[in-house]
């Protein structure tokens, strides 16, 4: 791995830092509280806190090693899994839809080198990365001159019908707020892909509470023009670089793979 990009991680660093230090001011909390004010039952409680919180803590950490690039590089492999359903000759411009820190814009950039690349964000304050990021881990691996950045929104783009030659997306859809429906993200991402050309999605598509039937959804995405549309669900269960611990409920559990060419 390149030492001077900085893609960010998937379980951020202050939330690490938040679970380690819940757990040692309940300890602490506990301690006073048995020993000093002679509070037996609320000191089991908060001692119980304080246990749930470092355990808590410590699987995000294995998580955060797990996912990061350069280490376990779990998340270098999600991204590759989606760019090898791209079914795309890397002829014309591409758009990463909710680009994050860049690495998926910037592993696609590689894979097409021919291509020039669009990777758009809503960004702000609750995520661990930024434009500026963006743009400096795509000069330090050398394909600056092929992308550009924009903020945005991945429910209302600003781009007219069928722009892009090709579109990805990787785990953004399920987080966008400015919709309820998250089918109607998706339809938004279809809709600036022109006519013939190609699409991979990566998701919690196999979440029923977001997206419903899925395979009623291909259907109706194929009434509503795509010509050629494949869905592969619970994707944790299938890829044998996804260890059982990472697809706990609140991690990657149900994850999905929309893709083929309108």
């Amino acid at each position: 791995m390149n030492k001077n990009v900085n893609y960010g991680n998937w379980v951020p660093e202050k939330m690490l830092a938040l679970c380690y230090v819940a757990a040692a001011v309940l300890g602490i909390a506990a301690c006073v509280t048995g020993p000093v004010l002679h509070l037996v039952i609320p000191a089991w409680i908060l001692g119980i806190l304080a246990a749930i919180c470092l355990v808590y803590g410590i699987y995000m950490h294995i998580c955060h090693e797990l996912f990061a690039f350069g280490k376990g590089n779990m998340m270098a492999k999600v991204h590759q899994h989606l760019v090898d359903h791209l079914e795309w000759d890397g002829e014309g411009t591409l758009l990463d839809i909710g680009c994050g820190a860049a690495a998926l814009t910037i592993r696609c950039a590689k894979a097409f080198p021919k291509a020039k690349l669009v990777g758009m964000d809503y960004w702000g304050v609750e995520w661990n990365y930024a434009k500026e990021q963006c743009e400096a881990n795509a000069k330090a691996e050398g394909v600056a001159d092929r992308i550009t950045f924009h903020k945005g929104d991945a429910a209302h783009l600003e781009d007219p019908d069928e722009t892009f030659d090709a579109t990805v997306s990787n785990f953004v859809f399920h987080e966008v707020r400015s919709v309820k429906d998250k089918r109607d993200v998706v339809r938004e991402a279809l809709r600036i892909v022109k006519k013939g050309g190609a699409f991979s999605f990566q998701d919690m598509f196999s979440q029923k509470a977001l997206y419903g039937d899925m395979e009623e959804f291909v259907e109706e995405l194929k009434k509503e023009g795509v010509i050629e549309i494949h869905y592969i669900g619970n994707l944790e269960k299938k890829l044998d670089f996804i260890p059982g611990y990472a697809a706990a409920p609140w991690m990657i559990s149900g994850m999905g793979i929309l893709y083929g060419r309108k």
